[in-house]
């Protein structure tokens, strides 16, 4: 009875040292180790990726929610910031803005507003460009309206890439 007794023990033994095994590999595995970035947060939002993921798809699109939090973000309640100015724009738009020093081309006005909202987002992924129209407040019924561009390609990080002023 001996020899039966160490053979069920061997093969309890190497059934638990296979089952180990496979969980340390499985924890140590790469999909593990990153986290999925388009997991959600606690508020079942997904999250905005700023920056090109590690290895992008070719056809890899910005979202239109993605492109509405960063537009709200961007814009805030009264305009851009020096630091969103500097990195957060493309650099013909920054050109562009740079030659209408009495005017602020990313406001599509002249002061600074009292709130700013943005519409919904359309993308057009044939053009690779999204856009809402972003509304500034100045008053009590005192509303002006403007495009906003964005790049759609993933691979960079979200930029405005233009805007378009309806006086």
């Amino acid at each position: 009875m001996p020899r039966a007794a160490s053979r069920a023990t061997a093969v309890a033994t190497a059934c638990a040292a296979a089952v180990g095994l496979t969980l340390a590999m499985a924890a140590t595995s790469p999909a593990a180790a990153q986290p999925d970035r388009a997991a959600t947060t606690a508020h079942d939002t997904p999250a905005v990726r700023t920056a090109p993921t590690a290895e992008p798809t070719p056809d890899s699109r910005w979202t239109a929610a993605e492109i509405h939090r960063f537009l709200v973000g961007f814009y805030g309640k009264h305009g851009p910031s020096p630091w969103q100015r500097e990195h957060q724009v493309a650099p013909d738009l920054k050109e562009r803005a740079a030659i209408t020093p009495d005017y602020d081309l990313l406001l599509c006005a002249q002061n600074t507003p009292q709130n700013i909202s943005i519409g919904k987002v359309t993308t057009a992924q044939s053009a690779g460009v999204g856009w809402a129209t972003a509304t500034t407040h100045w008053g009590a019924n005192d509303k002006r309206h403007f495009t906003a561009y964005v790049d759609l390609d993933a691979q960079k990080p979200l930029k405005l890439l233009d805007v378009s002023c309806q006086l």
